[in-house]
């Protein structure tokens, strides 16, 4: 991206300006979580993307290189999205945001996740390794 795509030299801000919608960093979670996912595995999540915004977010996530579309191996009409290091760097503040979730959000968030909120007060750098694979 080029210093016109910011709109300003703070980090926060310019992070913001790459994942600070509300769907980045659930595809980045479902990738971190799930591994290689097609277009209809992420609309089918319980978030309910649209077609459209899923697309859009795919190609945004596509240019940074955070992410990388390859052909399925069954299909020429679907594609595989797994994530580059530069997407699975992410994963520190998916992890942070959970256990954010499961400390002040405790009543509303699944059993699962609080599961892996406990492993991740467990055993932080351990988890973080795992997910990032």
């Amino acid at each position: 991206m080029n210093k016109d795509s910011f709109r300003s030299t703070c980090p926060i801000s310019s992070s913001l300006d790459l994942f600070g919608d509300k769907w980045t960093l659930l595809i980045v979670r479902d990738l971190l979580y799930y591994g290689s996912r097609t277009f209809k595995d992420f609309s089918q999540s319980e978030e309910h993307i649209s077609s459209a915004r899923l697309a859009e977010k795919l190609k945004k996530l596509e240019q940074i290189e955070a992410l990388v579309k390859e052909n399925h191996p069954t299909s020429k009409k679907v594609f595989n999205y797994s994530l580059t290091q530069k997407g699975k760097d992410l994963a520190p503040i998916i992890v942070d945001y959970i256990a954010w979730g499961n400390k002040y959000l405790n009543n509303h968030i699944s059993e699962e996740s609080k599961v892996f909120a406990k492993n991740l007060e467990k055993d932080r750098k351990g988890t973080l390794k795992e997910i990032m694979k």
